[in-house]
């Protein structure tokens, strides 16, 4: 056991496969019927907003992902502009999401075989019985059989899995489209919840949940053969068609669900058609395709549960090789290029989250903005990087980027503010712990070669980013703000509060980058 050494095998398939894989698991299976309950029929505008805006993160994590092809890059750029404190901080948030995202799939995944076999979940209840809870661990059981041999057995088990799973919503889209009727998009107004609530659909309704595309393709950059030019293209490849995919399937939705389902109210959408494609395809009397729903339902998920199995061990990998988590997990298998440490971590946390979360709906919110927040620092990356690291070598560099990263991190803001207070105020309320622990029991880490000071005087805006908007959602519209705050003046308060705080962090980042260059190598 050894640390580096990640084997380059992943083509520009895979990480299309792997990117494209990720984004098509559970949440078209069930994001549909809650945009909807949030927007009425203007919720395609929801996918079109969140797909531009993780287009423009996107577009920067192409950059910096062709520049330092990293395993768990995504945790280790803050640390190398930043320094540890805020990787650390990035670093907890990004694992808590991921672990508890592949409990979320194999959640999805039984869900969807209880419309066969309802003994796995209690009666009037999405809660798993004992029974139920067993299939999920048996899965789980299985992503880490199959993340554990080797690097070549995940893209292969990927690839089979990847055919199956664009083939449905691919028929959805054909078959719908016969069923298509335009009056549902009058029936109770277009937008009868105005914008609020296309913005809200875009944090809480699974928008955000369903682009999750980027890190995965991120987090094995230092495996992919010539990084430089397939990261960039995967990237972009990915979110464009997910965004044209996913807009498709919830125009179709709303055009051909039948119209006396709508007359209750937008509102109560989700509770008719709470497995959306399988209650459709059965109150169309499409028996074959809502049989086909389900199996995609068992495969889709189950495919996404495997990536993220694959990610999020290198993503504790990344973690610890920061230095502010334990060294054991920087260890990778000198004959198989896996983690292995980080797998079992991995697989343990998965178990964990599968005990206390009952259904599907239950962390995607939560999930959602954890995710954001640490995509947020992408751009405040990219923008450190232009000062302390000036000598970086760029394959792909960003035209424009001093528009773009600063109007991405602007819009990771309004999602955030978008999720409203009840989830934000615990979510943020505990980094803010996590920070506090950081610096109470610094004197017990190791040394590391940024000193204390110097930690604290580049992870001050982060700090402050959080209190903003803790502060913001409490008087905002969203989620049990106060109400305080108006539309569009609680985005203009918003938009001038996150460009601060972008060029505060771009200025106050480290005096030179810590970039480590020992799993670089652009030779193939």
């Amino acid at each position: 056991m050894h640390q580096g050494n990640f084997k380059k095998s992943m083509t520009l398939l895979d990480l299309i496969l792997i990117g494209l894989g990720a984004i098509f698991g559970s949440a078209w299976l069930f994001a549909v019927s809650n945009v909807a309950s949030k927007a009425g029929p203007s919720g395609f505008i929801s996918w079109i907003i969140g797909g531009a805006i993780i287009l423009l993160i996107g577009l920067v994590y192409a950059e910096l992902g062709a520049a330092l092809p990293r395993t768990g890059g995504i945790l280790r750029y803050p640390v190398y502009s930043h320094g540890p404190f805020v990787g650390y901080l990035i670093s907890f948030i990004t694992i808590v999401a991921y672990s508890s995202l592949i409990s979320i799939e194999v959640t999805a995944v039984r869900q969807y075989v209880a419309y066969w076999l309802p003994e796995l979940t209690k009666p009037h209840s999405q809660s798993p019985t004992i029974l139920g809870w067993l299939l999920q661990f048996l899965m789980l059981l299985a992503f880490f059989l199959l993340n554990y041999r080797s690097v070549n057995i995940f893209a292969k088990a990927n690839r089979v899995i990847s055919v199956f799973k664009y083939f449905v919503p691919l028929t959805i889209i054909v078959t719908l489209s016969f069923y298509f009727k335009s009056a549902n998009f009058s029936i109770g107004g277009f937008s009868p919840f105005g914008f609020q609530g296309i913005q809200t659909a875009i944090a809480s309704g699974g928008v955000m949940f369903a682009y999750l595309g980027l890190h995965p393709i991120v987090s094995v950059a230092s495996e992919v053969k010539n990084p430089k030019r397939n990261i960039p293209i995967a990237l972009i490849i990915c979110i464009i068609l997910a965004t044209l995919i996913y807009t498709a399937l919830q125009v179709l939705f709303v055009g051909a669900i039948p119209s006396s389902s709508i007359h209750g109210g937008w509102g109560q959408i989700q509770d008719k058609f709470s497995l959306p494609f399988k209650d459709i395809a059965v109150a169309l009397g499409l028996g074959w395709l809502a049989i086909i729903v389900v199996l995609d339902a068992i495969i889709s998920p189950g495919g996404n549960g495997n990536i993220f199995m694959n990610t999020t061990a290198r993503l504790i990998y990344a973690w610890s090789r920061t230095g502010t988590f334990f060294q054991q997990f920087a260890k990778v298998d000198g004959k198989t290029g896996i983690p292995r440490s980080s797998l079992w971590l991995t697989f343990g946390l998965a178990v964990f989250w599968t005990l206390p979360f009952p259904s599907w709906n239950a962390l995607v919110n939560v999930c959602s903005v954890a995710l954001i927040l640490s995509y947020a620092v992408a751009p405040i990356s990219t923008a450190a990087f232009s000062i302390n690291a000036k000598d970086l070598h760029k394959p792909f560099t960003l035209k424009g980027s001093a528009i773009i990263s600063p109007l991405s991190f602007i819009f990771v803001t309004f999602i955030v503010y978008w999720a409203g207070w009840k989830t934000i105020s615990w979510l943020l309320g505990f980094q803010l712990l996590m920070a506090v622990l950081y610096i109470v029991f610094t004197k017990f880490r190791s040394q590391s070669e940024v000193s204390f000071a110097q930690q604290l005087k580049s992870a001050w805006w982060l700090i402050a980013y959080y209190v903003m908007m803790l502060l913001f959602c409490y008087f905002g519209s969203f989620g049990g703000g106060l109400g305080v705050l108006k539309d569009p003046f609680d985005l203009i308060l918003i938009a001038i509060g996150a460009l601060a705080i972008y060029y505060w962090a771009k200025y106050t980042g480290l005096p030179k980058a810590i970039i480590d260059h020992d799993e670089l190598s652009h030779k193939q």
